[in-house]
């Protein structure tokens, strides 16, 4: 009875290890087959590490094949979202700009940048970054830009938009909002009081602690905020007047920092014209970078794979970190990290 138990126990024992091998043999398969893909597919520059890939778009006839890596491209630049969040941001969109001259982007292949926005707007750094970065690149390769607004290109979004050369939107997009906000600052001095509960706030500097809450605010106490919101409103101002057909008096006084629907934008000066086929402004676009009747490439720049990551040692499983994050909602994250924003939010 005992050497039947110890068969069966051999058996049970055989078969585990047995099924446990064939699975780490199968895994470290294919930990060497991404290993092998990742460097074939790397480029020929092994010092060069680019944080985005290719990814081929079809073209404005529908078109969708890999040309040759000598076609020129046309570059679709996406502005979707709340600017200054985690996915859109001037960082993000500055390593796509460079990245589309280097790789296998470069040689100047890039012979146009397609804008599409669909964003409320967002951090006024970001906003200005992006733009600057966008009248850089066109004034440095000579490459035309055309942005279209799908749905939506306001405060930040539109600020972006005025870097075009011209702006396009579809029949129900909405434009405008050239405004500065805050957040909602709220004073809970005398309830504290009422309840009978004190509070300190250390600080050096005159008005470090600024409007806090804690605190009767001093009548005076908003100026120096006020007066960084007009600076910031100005420039936002100087920019729109600056690259659209809008006057600074109507702008200010008339306009203010409206939102308007597509038709009413076009008839102002925020908008060059209405088309809700995309593909009318990218052949326009191809048109004006001079490859009418030629082959080209329409393409995107996203980030490198997760898989990517894990083999240069970014990824926790490698770095053994764990990080657990909150994610807020992108309004919610804009009022913590930047207090003054371009951005359209009703009732913020």
């Amino acid at each position: 009875m005992d050497k039947e138990r110890e068969s069966v126990f051999s058996s049970v024992l055989r078969a585990f290890f047995g099924t446990l091998f064939r699975f780490i043999a199968v895994v470290v398969g294919l930990i060497l087959l991404v290993v092998v893909v990742s460097v074939l597919s790397g480029s020929a520059d092994t010092d060069l590490k680019l944080k985005t890939k290719v990814k081929i778009l079809p073209d404005a006839d529908g078109t969708f094949k890999k040309l040759s890596d000598t076609a020129p491209v046309i570059l679709r630049l996406n502005i979707r979202g709340v600017i200054g969040s985690e996915f859109l941001n001037m960082d993000k969109v500055r390593t796509q700009l460079i990245e589309s001259r280097l790789g296998d982007l470069k040689d100047d292949r890039v012979k146009g940048i397609f804008l599409q926005i669909e964003s409320p707007g967002g951090a006024v750094i970001d906003s200005d970054v992006i733009y600057h970065a966008l009248k850089e690149y066109k004034a440095r390769y000579k490459v035309p830009v055309l942005a279209y607004v799908d749905g939506m290109s306001a405060s930040g979004g539109y600020y972006i938009a005025a870097a075009a050369d011209k702006i396009y939107a579809s029949d129900v997009s909405i434009v405008g909002s050239v405004g500065v906000i805050m957040s909602t600052f709220f004073n809970v001095s005398q309830l504290l009081d009422k309840w009978g509960v004190q509070a300190l706030t250390l600080s050096d500097g005159k008005g470090k602690d600024e409007l806090n809450p804690f605190r009767p605010w001093s009548k005076d106490e908003s100026e120096n905020l006020k007066s960084l919101m007009d600076y910031y409103y100005q420039v936002f101002v100087n920019v729109v007047t600056s690259n659209r057909p809008i006057e600074k008096e109507a702008l200010i006084d008339t306009y203010g920092a409206h939102i308007f629907a597509a038709p009413t934008a076009h008839t102002l000066g925020y908008i060059d014209g209405i088309e809700n086929d995309r593909n009318v402004i990218l052949k326009q676009l191809v048109k004006e970078a001079g490859l009418e009747g030629k082959e080209y490439q329409y393409i995107e720049l996203e980030e490198t794979t997760w898989l990517a990551e894990l083999f240069d040692g970014s990824k926790s499983l490698f770095s053994g970190k764990i990080v657990h994050q909150v994610q807020l909602p992108p309004e919610v994250e804009m009022q913590m990290k930047h207090p003054v924003l371009f951005l359209y939010k009703p009732g913020m």
